[in-house]
């Protein structure tokens, strides 16, 4: 190691988490750019679908198991994770609107000995990955859980506010009581824990099913109302405004509670049949009532991910048609991260996708980068497939796409201000490089960078850590940035 001596600061971009930041850089220290791409992947817990691998296990093996998925996200060089932590009424976290999820105990409403939210949000940020709380604001439940349900439930509170829908309970999106209470069970979570964003996905009213054919939802009562006092929409039209009315009210209100915290809507991937040309498929418009395209040209998210759960290849649902078409629609030029589905490599499916379809795609997102309105990140579906790497894929983006590492994208139409210029020494003790920084209030995350045998690595840390340890050996230079909540960079403190 090398002794070092304060020389400049230095105006550059930004990247993140412990790995390399770019190719080797000969003498003298030429700092490289901060790449920047949102890398994110989905927890479903659900169902136990990817966390906890099943109900009842003990806080220990829990925690464990989220230990195991923000691993695997970090090691594959990802930079975010979704959790979902509302499935259907009920809580991740410790709530006095909510019952404690099905999920964690095997019994809505039993306690699992911790708060999984506040664990989440902790370990994901000690590895450099932010952690955005998901959240279903109308599905209720499984009609078969109905006797089963916490008396806290909000179908067990209004009843009146909820409806049967073939197999399923839903909460009438029609209703403000249930707009009201969705949006405060988010600004709850704004409010009490250090999440980076709120996200919502494609469950609006329900989608169209098989074992109920053409069964209409029960809300003729609330349209009847609607039309008395005045209201003069088709029904499906006073639908679609309800979806609308909410989505508007969660941006502003979220923004309201924290302005830092960012709002993302994951929608069904086509917003209508020949949008655009030879796009077939389910209407979401029409079927569930989703004028998912209305909400990113109205500037209603901070980022839109579109579930592009498709194949490049596929005809009448292209991948590629369809992220060029949403690009062309992203007017207020929002973050745009299609949702991917690595959950389809080698799914057992009569079409499985090949091991290299997500690269494929991650590389075709890629392509596009720095066109107006284009994607600038990915999101994949789900943990589970990052977890056990499905068939090779993420060795594939770790090796190659994935390499370098990146920060998200920052979101300067909620703040554009730069933070301070950080303050720090580096110093050798033990065998080790000591970083130690100036506690700074403007600085949510740190990015350390070290230049050793000419190769750049990066850590990303939180803000409130202000001592990094640096073990390689050969180090000649060190770059701190402070970076704020919504991913604006400091120009850069350098020692050599």
């Amino acid at each position: 190691m090398r002794k070092f001596a304060l020389v400049a600061l230095l105006a550059v971009a930004a990247c993140s988490s412990d790995g390399p930041s770019g190719p080797g850089t000969p003498d003298p220290l030429v700092i490289p750019a901060v790449e920047r791409e949102f890398r994110g992947m989905w927890i479903a817990t659900v169902a136990n679908i990817d966390w906890p691998s099943t109900a009842g296990l003990s806080a220990a093996a829990q925690q464990a198991e989220m230990n195991t998925l923000l691993d695997a996200a970090q090691n594959a060089g990802l930079n975010a994770v979704i959790l979902q932590v509302r499935a259907a009424g009920d809580a991740l976290y410790n709530s006095s609107l909510e019952p404690w999820a099905k999920s964690l105990t095997g019994t809505q409403g039993n306690n699992p000995g911790y708060d999984p939210l506040a664990y989440a949000v902790q370990a994901a940020h000690a590895r450099g990955l932010e952690l955005h709380a998901w959240f279903n604001p109308f599905r209720a439940a499984n009609l078969s859980d109905t006797l089963n349900l916490a008396a806290n439930h909000f179908a067990k509170v209004r009843p009146d506010v909820t409806r049967r829908f073939c197999t399923q309970l839903w909460f009438d999106p029609a209703e403000d009581a249930v707009q009201d209470h969705a949006i405060a069970v988010m600004k709850d979570v704004v409010a009490r824990y250090n999440i980076d964003a709120v996200h919502i996905d494609d469950f609006f009213y329900p989608y169209p099913t098989s074992t109920c054919p053409g069964l209409d939802f029960p809300d003729s009562a609330g349209y009847a109302a609607f039309v008395a006092g005045g209201g003069n929409l088709g029904k499906a039209e006073w639908r679609r405004a309800n979806v609308n009315r909410f989505v508007q009210r969660l941006y502003n209100e979220v923004h309201a509670t924290n302005n830092a915290v960012r709002v993302g809507v994951s929608p069904f991937g086509i917003w209508r049949p020949g949008s655009p040309s030879g796009i077939v498929g389910l209407d979401a418009y029409a079927s569930i009532y989703a004028d998912s395209r209305l909400w990113l040209q109205q500037g209603w998210v901070d980022y839109f991910a579109p579930q592009l759960y498709w194949s490049i290849a596929s005809t009448g649902q292209s991948f590629p048609a369809l992220l060029q078409w949403w690009g062309q629609q992203n007017t207020q030029r929002r973050h745009l991260w299609p949702g991917l589905a690595s959950y389809r490599i080698n799914d057992g499916s009569v079409n499985p996708y090949a091991p290299s379809e997500i690269p494929n795609q991650v590389a075709m997102v890629r392509a596009q980068r720095g066109t107006p309105g284009y994607a600038n990140g990915t999101i994949l579906y789900n943990g589970s497939s990052v977890r056990t790497n499905r068939g090779g894929f993420v060795s594939t983006l770790q090796s190659d796409l994935y390499r370098t590492r990146a920060l998200p994208p920052a979101t300067t139409w909620l703040d554009a201000s730069a933070p301070a210029t950080p303050v720090f020494t580096a110093s050798e003790s033990l065998g080790a490089l000591n970083v130690v920084m100036t506690a700074n209030p403007d600085a949510y995350w740190w990015l350390v960078r070290w230049r050793a045998a000419g190769v750049w690595y990066q850590r990303l840390v939180p803000g409130t850590q202000t001592t990094v340890s640096i073990t390689t050996a050969d180090v000649d230079g060190v770059v701190v940035n402070a970076v704020d909540r919504v991913g604006n960079l400091s120009s850069s403190a350098v020692q050599q």
